[in-house]
């Protein structure tokens, strides 16, 4: 027990134990005993005690930091010298300033009164502060529970048409299991089409990071803007998916992503060609300034390849021995699964304006877009969607039932392959309507039997009586099913009295010769 803490505890019961009359050397023993003093010691507490109820050590007046020597501090850059050659200064220019403490005492006292993170912080700043927070971890959960997304500025120079460039990374990773459920790259600053293209590949569950991913319960993302568009949170909205902004600058709120961050770097990224965090010679020169970088094409590959093995060999410490694809698998929580028909219309923006398919196909943006299955729809009302920043292609739907119809292609930049499908599309249409044509020809020419003798025409494949009655007949009875509402009132049993149809008579063989006499 300390010693402070233990005398003000003992010298409340000892004086009762006074007042009593029932003190004696025995407790005045025990109590030295249990806080380590001697029995002289506790005697002469529980002198003090009687005298002026002082149950603890009195404290002598000290220099303690002030809210001026914390402004001073971090005016400094928390320089404890040069907030004491301040307050000296001013001792000089004004002597009714108070008393200026010894250097060591001003050490002592900040030493004391501050915590290692507020000096850190008076000195560095908020991040130097803050490496001395400690942070609570947050419950386990299933997979597909809640997703983390980020942008990931690649510190690597790779050939980008000819140009040295610093690549981004956009990827997430689900919290339950460590895996990687989509990644995307630009050769520039990631815009919404990044986050859009890297989440469309997360949810189908494709190659290469299937069968991870499918629908996930919440994505938790920084205040970026290309995460928080209209466009990512109205896409995810559809599939009531909520897209949590968290406050900025609070990276211990999305650890899993932020580790994935830091994990690539040292694990990867450092060990590529033209790394710019790597060591550098005197004067800041580096040991091979013209090491070749990457292609832009290598670096993905590199980069999905190290993706996979961090998906299925890598072991991360949370996970028990599991590998990410180990931990995914053994987790028996139901996916949720988009249908491709759903996908086609994901995240893809709309101005709300109505288009014509005309003979050049459908102007957009002052440009035609054409498509095979456009031959045939001229004067259709359609309306246009497009995944944003790509203009190369468009999703084109009926404007009055909203139904998909088709992809069509920039027609100006059309290739070879586009060209010749459209030419196809447009020569079996014609094809269809050749034949449909010549078939009505032959059900509106009449042929009639060459004739030998002087008798009036006769047609050819012409039906016989009992076939034109059979036919008639068979038409009025579906003319009667088509008007009959058997739903709507059911009929009854007829009565006795009603006369009922005779069945129709079969000519005999001497009646159908008669006919065709």
């Amino acid at each position: 027990v300390p010693p402070q803490t233990g005398r003000a505890a003992a010298m409340p019961r000892l004086l009762d134990l006074d007042e009593r009359g029932e003190l004696s050397a025995a407790h005045v023993r025990l109590v030295a005993q249990a806080l380590g003093k001697s029995e002289r010691t506790v005697w002469r507490w529980l002198a003090a005690a009687r005298q002026d109820q002082r149950f603890a050590r009195v404290e002598a007046s000290r220099f303690t930091v002030t809210a001026e020597i914390r402004r001073l501090l971090a005016l400094w850059g928390g320089n404890a010298s040069r907030v004491h050659a301040e307050l000296m200064q001013r001792a000089v220019e004004d002597p009714d300033a108070p008393a200026v403490p010894s250097l060591s005492t001003l050490h002592r006292a900040i030493r004391q009164g501050l915590t290692r993170g507020e000096r850190a912080g008076l000195k560095s700043g908020e991040a130097a502060r803050r490496a001395h927070d400690v942070f609570g971890q947050r419950p386990p959960t299933h997979r597909n529970a809640v997703w983390e997304g980020d942008h990931k500025h690649v510190p690597v120079e790779v050939d980008v048409e000819g140009e040295l460039a610093t690549p981004w990374v956009t990827w997430f990773i689900d919290c339950a299991t460590k895996a990687i459920t989509g990644v995307a790259v630009t050769a520039h600053a990631p815009s919404r089409d990044a986050v859009l293209a890297s989440l469309r590949i997360a949810i189908t569950r494709s190659e290469p990071f299937g069968p991870v991913g499918g629908l996930p319960g919440q994505i938790r993302v920084d205040r970026g803007k290309e995460f928080l568009s209209a466009t990512v949170t109205a896409a995810m909205g559809a599939f009531a998916v909520p897209v949590t902004g968290l406050p900025a600058y609070t990276p211990h709120l999305k650890g899993t992503i932020e580790a994935l961050n830091d994990a690539v770097e040292e694990m990867f990224l450092v060990s590529l060609p033209r790394y710019t965090g790597r060591q550098k010679l005197t004067g800041g020169r580096l040991a091979d300034p013209d090491a070749p970088p990457l292609t832009y094409e290598a670096f993905v590959g590199l980069l999905l390849d190290w993706v996979a093995w961090w998906n299925t060999r890598h072991h991360p410490s949370a996970l028990n021995g599991k590998t990410p694809m180990a931990a995914w698998q053994a987790d028996a929580t139901p996916l949720m699964d988009v249908s491709a028909g759903q996908l086609a219309t994901f995240a893809l923006q709309d101005n709300g304006r109505i288009y014509t398919i005309s003979t050049s196909g459908v102007r957009w943006r002052r440009r035609d877009y054409l498509a095979p299955w456009m031959n045939g729809r001229t004067g259709t009302k359609v309306s246009v969607r497009h995944l944003p920043h790509h203009d190369d292609t468009i999703e084109v739907f009926d404007a009055t039932t909203g139904r998909h119809l088709g992809s069509a292609f920039l027609a100006a930049v059309a290739s070879r392959e586009q060209i010749r499908a459209v030419q196809a599309a447009r020569t079996a249409a014609a094809r269809r309507l050749k034949a449909d044509l010549k078939a009505a020809e032959k059900l509106r020419r009449r042929r009639f039997e060459a004739s030998t003798t002087a008798a009036p025409p006769r047609l050819l494949g012409s039906p016989t009586s009992v076939q034109a009655e059979e036919e008639l007949g068979a038409a009025a009875q579906t003319d009667r099913r088509a008007l009959a509402r058997p739903d709507l009132v059911p009929h009854g049993p007829a009565p006795d009295t009603w006369a009922r149809p005779r069945p129709p008579r079969t000519p005999t063989c001497d009646e159908e010769q008669a006919d065709d006499r």
